[in-house]
């Protein structure tokens, strides 16, 4: 029975550590396999006669994760050195912090153009002439709304992992928390869409009631807000756990690596 550590990718709540397990202890020749989530890290024991390494890395990835050896794993990759549980936390980690940062560069003007009369109205932040000329009105509901999809694109984009991974899980009967915010992200955009179809109606058939009606309940910002307040909590998270794993490290590298013991009046070291 061989026993070995893999490093765990994509994780996001207890439902995903709890999916890897059962993915991976289903297969035939599996002793046992135990997930940490908070670590991204799985212990196995499995019987190198049936099943193998990359069987039990496949499994991982069919079930919508990633996953490879951890370091001192069997396979390694030929002239490139294997990352260990803690590169990978840091490069993750980096592709966090740059996803958040954009999301945010785009949020802010989908949220000033979907606002800027409640900022008016609330804080008193005057609004140019030259922007409610454009944004504002019923006779500018299309350029309106239609600004508001053209931003909101680069941030579903740079959070595409929540639908794929979210909506994969959906179909194959295991939805998680990426499964939520997939959802209600693509809900909120799509009945946008859906409101701009019904605006261009209304403004070809003088129907400007309608107009105002779907032009006053867009939720383009919505759907680019799920993601990006998720992107922070998961960021501050990973921070939380990075400087935790750091501290573990070195407590642990308090620890004296020798030890001189005295056995039948000798010491040894």
């Amino acid at each position: 029975m061989k026993h070995e550590k893999f490093n765990i990718t994509g994780m996001s709540c207890s439902a995903c550590s709890s999916r890897v397990e059962k993915a991976v202890n289903k297969l035939d020749g599996i002793d046992k396999a135990s997930v940490n989530l908070l670590t991204n890290s799985m212990q196995a024991s499995y019987d190198e006669n049936v099943v193998s390494e990359q069987d039990i890395i496949q499994a991982v990835v069919e079930a919508g994760y990633g996953a490879s050896p951890a370091e001192g794993g069997s396979q390694k990759q030929a002239g490139a050195p294997q990352k260990s549980a803690s590169d990978i936390a840091k490069e993750e980690m980096k592709s966090m912090k740059h996803r958040l940062i954009w999301s945010i560069v785009f949020l802010i003007p989908v949220m000033y153009i979907a606002m800027h009369h409640m900022f008016y109205e609330w804080f008193g932040i005057p609004v140019p002439e030259g922007f409610q000329y454009v944004f504002h009105g019923d006779e500018n509901a299309i350029t309106f709304a239609f600004t508001q999809f053209l931003l909101i694109l680069p941030i579903m984009y740079l959070n595409r992992k929540y639908y794929v991974n979210g909506f994969r899980n959906l179909f194959q009967g295991a939805p998680n928390m990426d499964s939520l915010v997939g959802m209600g992200s693509m809900a909120a955009a799509l009945y946008g869409v859906f409101a701009i179809f019904r605006m261009s109606w209304g403004m070809g058939h003088g129907d400007w009631a309608l107009v105002a009606q779907y032009s006053t309940n867009l939720y383009f910002e919505s759907a680019g807000m799920i993601v990006t307040l998720i992107d922070i909590g998961k960021y501050l998270e990973a921070r939380a756990k990075g400087k935790t794993s750091t501290a573990i490290e070195k407590l642990m590298d308090l620890a004296p690596k020798q030890a001189t013991v005295l056995r039948n009046g000798v010491e040894t070291v």
